[in-house]
């Protein structure tokens, strides 16, 4: 299982601030910003993939993870500061992502999570690698969507006239990358980005005060996170990889166009959670799906749990024939562990969206502010993962237990 200060680390990306310099009109985290580029990454790597090109899925999704990692750790320094080390200065830029890997090696026992995380960040970018491209495509992009956030409300000058400038030069020299070119000329690709972007702007917990505020957005990120390291865990083919971490980034899509609603009232009645679910799905037909490529709705809905009989996005589920099933009781998804089978582990996504919400709750008790709803939400997790501490052949008992 994760350690409990791996999962620390991760949550302070919740705390680093962006755009600190300037007036914002809503928080800019690290998290949020990582989780709209992991999902850029996601939507620009299938248009490129159905394009032709070759996509090395691994590699965008642990480049998705290892970009967080890397900027938690840097987080003091400013990106222009480290652009400079890194073109002028490249000796010192290698001993700093070797200090890098070492801030993480005392809290991950996987050596070959580790090695990776030093290629990746010490790759070679010369060589035309269009996984690179379409990550650094997403990371330009993200970043100018927060200068449009904080553009509207900082007074006009000719620093701010600058950054933007040095932003669209940047952005367009990754119009090859599909996607890009169609978000930069605001086409439907941008309304419904800007619909998913939303997920920003929702605050859970939102009926009790705490700290550090999270987003929707952010959450998404760290269950998708989180995944990754559980999939490792369970030994997952790729595939379960892949379906993993995507639909741990996507399991809250709906909430873009219905807002977070807090558990306790989605448990109010014993139909409501199903009703919720149909004036979701509804609401996406009609204002998110239509303006996404029908090849990435089709995937959608797979993982994040519609249209699978007799299932939810919580649901262990495999395919086979090329139709969508939820696994009987009976069944192990360890049995199903190949690429042909396209395994998600559910279960597992509801015990990492639960994992979230435990530290959220925590850590702002942890930083003295508490409420009701903190202390319930945080026991009523805390003790179901004690008393069903196996799921998915991951035994996660001894980690609620290292929170006592």
């Amino acid at each position: 299982m994760v350690s409990r200060l791996l999962l620390l680390r991760l949550f302070e990306a919740f705390s680093i601030q962006r755009w600190n310099d300037r007036i914002r009109p809503v928080e800019l985290t690290e998290m949020d910003k990582q989780g709209l580029k992991a999902m850029l990454a996601y939507i620009f790597a299938k248009i490129e993939e159905e394009k032709g090109h070759k996509i090395d899925w691994n590699y965008i999704i642990y480049g998705s993870l290892f970009a967080l990692m890397k900027n938690i750790a840097l987080s003091d320094i400013k990106a222009p500061v480290l652009s400079k080390i890194k073109q002028d200065h490249p000796e010192s830029y290698k001993e700093l992502n070797k200090w890098v890997v070492n801030q993480y090696n005392p809290l991950i026992q996987d050596e070959s999570l580790i090695e990776r995380f030093d290629e990746f960040l010490n790759r070679d970018e010369t060589v035309d690698n269009i996984n690179l491209r379409i990550l650094k495509a997403a990371h330009k992009y993200s970043t100018y969507r927060e200068f449009e956030i904080i553009k509207m409300v900082n007074q006009p000058s000719k620093q701010l006239e600058k950054i933007e400038q040095d932003l669209v030069t940047e952005i367009k020299q990754y119009f090859d990358i599909n996607g890009l070119k169609e978000m930069y000329m605001k086409k439907d690709l941008f309304e419904a980005i800007n619909l998913i972007e939303q997920l920003r702007f929702q605050t859970r917990w939102s009926q009790t005060p705490r700290v550090p505020r999270t987003s929707v957005l952010g959450h998404s990120m760290l269950v998708a996170s989180l995944m990754i390291f559980l999939s490792r865990e369970v030994s997952a083919c790729d595939k379960r990889l892949y379906n993993n971490f995507y639909a741990g980034l996507f399991h809250d899509l709906p909430e873009a166009v219905v807002r977070d609603i807090i558990s306790p009232v989605k448990r109010a009645t014993l139909d409501l959670p199903e009703i919720i679910k149909e004036i979701e799905e509804e609401v996406c037909k009609a204002e998110l799906y239509p303006k996404l490529p029908k090849l990435i709705v089709e995937e959608l809905y797979y993982l994040i749990g519609i249209g699978i009989k007799g299932g939810d996005e919580y649901s262990n589920r495999i395919k086979e024939n090329g139709k969508a099933r939820v696994l009987f009781e009976n069944e192990k998804i360890s049995e199903f562990n190949d690429d042909k089978y396209s395994p998600l582990d559910g279960k597992l996504i509801k015990l990492a969206d639960e994992i979230a919400a435990f530290l959220e709750a925590d850590q702002s008790i942890k930083h003295g502010i508490v409420s009701r709803h903190l202390h319930e939400g945080r026991e009523r997790v805390r003790l179901k993962y004690i008393e069903n501490s196996q799921i998915n052949d991951v035994n996660v008992k001894e980690f609620f237990l290292s929170f006592d």
